[in-house]
């Protein structure tokens, strides 16, 4: 057993990967014809979007809509690199809204925070211990 990857249900699957992919740089690893369904090469595990109407005819449970004028999601998602000042500005020009810029947490970690275009709150970050 492994953990595989995180699904975003979104308005608009192709928005969300072209956003990954100008803010992160990640690939495009996988899209459905109906564009209703898309992952990205994260790693081990794959960052997934969703139509939230595909997802209800999956599994027959609505899910609530998520966008900047929502509160925030309860989740956050964190991305690890060595240089988060680049990510993050590139994150900003792909269409992120800045929650936090680049700072200094006490144990020595350098973190930002964003949301995505979506309203999902996204930590950019170095590894901990520095």
């Amino acid at each position: 057993m492994h953990y595989a990857y995180t699904i975003l249900y979104v308005p608009d699957v192709e928005k969300a990967l072209s956003f990954y992919e100008q803010a992160f740089g990640f690939d495009r690893a996988f899209m459905v014809e109906s564009g209703e369904y898309g992952e990205l090469s994260t790693g081990q595990t794959k960052l997934a979007f969703a139509k939230r109407d595909f997802a209800t005819g999956l599994t027959s449970l609505d899910f609530a809509p998520v966008s900047q004028e929502d509160l925030v999601p309860p989740v956050e998602f964190g991305f690890v690199t060595e240089n988060v000042e680049k990510f993050y500005q590139q994150a900003l020009a792909a269409g992120a809204v800045n929650v936090k810029a680049p700072h200094q947490k006490p144990w020595g970690q350098t973190v930002a925070y964003v949301r995505d275009p979506n309203g999902y709150l996204l930590e950019i970050c170095t590894a901990m211990g520095g």
